[in-house]
C-alpha cells in the first residue's frame, strides 16, 4: 500500500462540538500528532446558525448553553471571554393546549387546565400512584413509564401526542433508560393544592437558566472554539469530505483523493455514515436497527412590536394537531442580534392569514422572530412543499401570530440526522457496534456518533469528545458515553481547562510526571472490545475515589 498523503496520531472527524472538545483536549494534552477534519468550510456541525438574505438568524434546532461540566464551561468561557459576549436568560415555557398556555412541565400544572381535564388528569395520577405501590416490575417502554408515574389522562392529553411529534415514533417503540433529568415527575400532594389553590408551579429542570451568544448564534460559540485550537491542525471545506476509511489500513480517504493515515480515529459523523464509509457489511446491517427522525427547522420573520401575548417567551411546545410544530422557540428574545436593525427597511412578502399586502415598498421594523422545528421519519411523514405555508397556518391557529401580521422573510432547512432515537433495539446495537468499531482503533462519539440522546446536548457532545481523547492518551474512563446518569446527576469538575500540571509547570518551569488515579476501578465499557470488565483509571481532582457502575 502506497504511503498516506498525511500521517497522524489521531485523525478526528467533524467539527462540531464533539470533534472540536476532542480537538481542544488533544491540544491541551500537547501529546500525540493529531488533525481535525470537517466537510463545511464553518465548524459548529448541529450546532450551527444560519442567516437570512433578510438578515434574520436561525439556530439548527432549539439550542441553550446549559452545563454539567466545569471543563466545558471554561472552553466556552475562554472562547467568548467578555460579559458583554452573552445574555443570560431564565427559562419561560409554556404548553399549549385547550387554547390555554399552561406553564412547563404540564404535569406539574394541570391547575391551568378546565375542569374536565384537571378531574381526568387527577383521576389518572391517583390510579398511577395505586398501581405503583403494588407494581414489582419496571416498566420496559416509554409508554408504560408514562403511565405509571402520570396516569392515562396527563398521557392521552399531553405526552403521547407531544412525543409522538417530537420524536416522530410511537411512545410504545421507545425504552425509557433515556429519561434521567430530562422528564419530571409529577408530585401529586402538590398537584391537587394546586389544583384546589389554583396555583402554578415553579421552574424546573436543567436549563431553567441559561446563556445564549449576543452575536452570531450559538454557532458563534463553536466559531469561537474552533479559533483557540492551531489553524495547521484543521482541514475544513468540501475538499475534506471523507469518502472512504480502510479501517484495516487505517487510512481515510478523502473526496479529493488526498489520503490521511492514523493510529486512532475518533470519528463524530453518524455512526451509520461511517460504517457505510468503512463498507464493512456486518456493521452496515448491524446498524439498520437504529432509528433516526428528520428535523425541519422553519424560521419566520415578522415587522412589528413583540405582541405582549409573546411577551418573554422562551420555548413553547405543542401537542395538539392544530400545527405540525412541536416547539417555537421565540429566537428573538434570546439576543436583539439575531435580527434586523429596525432601521433595516424591508419588503412585506405576504400576511400571516396568507393574502398580499397592500404595498411590498420597502419600511422599516421594528423584527421579530420565531422559530419552528417539525419532525419527519418513515411513521411519520410530510409534506416537505407545503410545509412552510402550514406552519404559518399552524402560527395563526395557536393564536402566534395574528392574520395581519406582515411576515417579511422566510426560512426551511431540513436536517436529515435530527433526533437519534432511543427504541428498544437501540442498546442491544449499540453494545455490539461501538465495540467493534473500538476493536479497529475507531472510537465513534457524539449526538449520532455514539446514538444516546441522553448525552446529546452541547455540553456533553463536546465532553464525549474529550474524554475519547483522554481514553486514547491516558487510558481514563469515558464517564459521559458509559454512565450518562452519574454525569448527568452532580456537577463534574475533575477537569478543568488550566489543571495543577499546567499551573505550577507556569510557575516553575517543573513539568508534572503524572496525575493521581485510583488503581483498580472497574467497569464495563461499551467501547471495549468486549462485555468483560475491565481494569481503568479514572482521573480525580484532588481526591482518590472509586467508580462503580453509575455510583457515586
Amino acid at each position: 500500500m502506497t504511503k498516506p498523503d498525511i500521517s497522524v496520531d489521531v485523525l478526528v472527524i467533524g467539527a462540531g462540538p464533539t470533534g472540536l472538545g476532542a480537538a481542544k483536549r488533544l491540544h491541551q494534552l500537547d501529546g500525540p500528532s493529531w488533525m481535525i477534519i470537517d466537510t463545511n468550510e464553518t465548524p459548529g456541525g448541529l450546532a450551527s446558525t444560519d442567516v437570512t438574505p433578510e438578515g434574520f438568524l436561525y439556530d439548527v434546532g432549539g439550542h441553550v448553553i446549559f452545563s454539567h461540566y466545569k471543563y466545558f464551561d471554561d472552553c466556552i468561557d475562554e472562547a467568548l471571554p467578555k460579559e458583554d459576549d452573552w445574555y443570560t436568560h431564565q427559562r419561560i415555557s409554556y404548553v399549549r393546549c385547550k387554547n390555554l398556555w399552561v406553564p412547563y412541565p404540564f404535569q406539574n400544572n394541570i391547575s391551568m387546565l378546565p375542569k374536565k381535564e384537571q378531574v381526568d388528569c387527577i383521576d389518572g395520577m391517583i390510579d398511577a400512584a395505586m398501581e405503583a405501590r403494588v407494581a414489582n416490575t419496571k416498566p420496559k417502554t416509554f409508554d408504560e413509564w408514562i403511565v405509571r408515574m402520570m396516569g392515562t389522562g396527563i398521557a392521552d392529553l399531553f405526552m403521547r401526542p407531544y412525543n409522538f411529534k417530537v420524536w416522530a415514533v410511537p411512545t410504545t417503540k421507545m425504552q425509557c433508560a433515556w429519561l434521567g433529568e430530562r422528564v419530571a415527575a409529577p408530585d401529586l400532594k402538590n398537584v391537587v393544592k394546586n389544583v384546589i389553590l389554583q396555583k402554578t408551579a415553579g421552574n424546573w429542570g436543567p436549563n431553567a437558566t441559561f446563556r445564549f451568544p449576543a452575536h452570531g448564534g450559538t454557532g458563534a460559540i463553536w466559531i469561537a472554539v474552533a479559533k483557540t485550537i492551531p489553524k495547521e491542525k484543521t482541514m475544513f471545506g468540501s475538499h475534506a469530505t471523507v469518502a472512504k476509511v480502510d479501517a484495516d489500513n487505517k487510512v481515510v480517504t478523502l473526496e479529493s483523493g488526498k489520503t490521511i493515515g492514523y493510529e486512532k480515529l475518533i470519528n463524530t459523523m453518524a455512526v451509520d455514515s461511517l460504517v457505510e464509509k468503512m463498507g464493512d457489511q456486518s456493521l452496515i446491517s448491524l446498524s439498520k436497527d437504529l432509528f433516526y427522525s428528520s428535523t425541519h427547522v422553519i424560521g419566520v420573520g415578522v415587522r412589528g412590536q413583540r405582541p405582549e401575548r409573546i411577551g418573554d417567551k422562551c420555548w413553547l411546545y405543542f401537542p395538539e394537531d392544530d400545527c405540525p410544530f412541536y416547539r417555537a422557540t421565540i429566537f428573538s428574545n434570546y439576543s436583539p442580534n439575531n435580527q434586523p436593525h429596525e432601521s433595516k427597511k424591508l419588503p412585506t412578502l405576504h400576511l400571516a392569514s396568507g393574502e398580499k399586502p397592500t404595498t411590498t415598498h420597502p419600511q422599516e421594523g421594528p423584527y421579530w422572530s420565531i422559530m419552528l422545528e417539525v419532525s419527519e421519519s418513515s411513521m411519520k411523514p410530510v409534506n416537505n412543499e407545503n410545509l412552510l405555508a402550514d406552519c404559518i397556518k399552524g402560527l395563526v391557529a395557536t393564536e402566534m401570530l395574528q392574520p395581519t401580521d406582515e411576515i417579511v422573510s422566510t426560512y426551511h432547512r431540513r436536517f436529515d440526522h435530527g433526533y437519534p432515537t432511543p427504541t428498544l433495539e437501540r442498546e442491544s446495537v449499540l453494545k455490539a457496534l461501538l465495540p467493534a468499531l473500538y476493536s479497529k482503533s475507531i472510537l465513534s462519539r457524539g449526538r449520532f456518533g455514539s446514538w444516546r440522546y441522553e448525552v446529546g446536548n452541547q455540553d456533553h457532545s463536546f465532553m464525549l469528545g474529550v474524554e475519547a481523547a483522554d481514553h486514547i492518551v491516558n487510558g481514563a474512563a469515558e464517564l459521559t458515553l458509559n454512565y450518562p446518569d452519574f454525569v448527568n446527576g452532580r456537577v463534574n469538575h475533575e477537569r478543568r481547562l488550566v489543571d495543577g500540571a499546567q499551573f505550577f509547570k507556569s510557575r516553575t518551569g517543573i513539568r508534572d510526571e503524572g496525575k493521581p488515579v485510583v488503581p483498580g476501578a472497574k467497569e464495563t465499557l461499551v467501547n471495549g472490545s468486549g462485555a468483560a470488565e475491565k481494569t481503568v483509571p479514572v482521573t480525580v481532582h484532588g481526591r482518590k475515589k472509586s467508580m462503580g457502575k453509575g455510583g457515586s
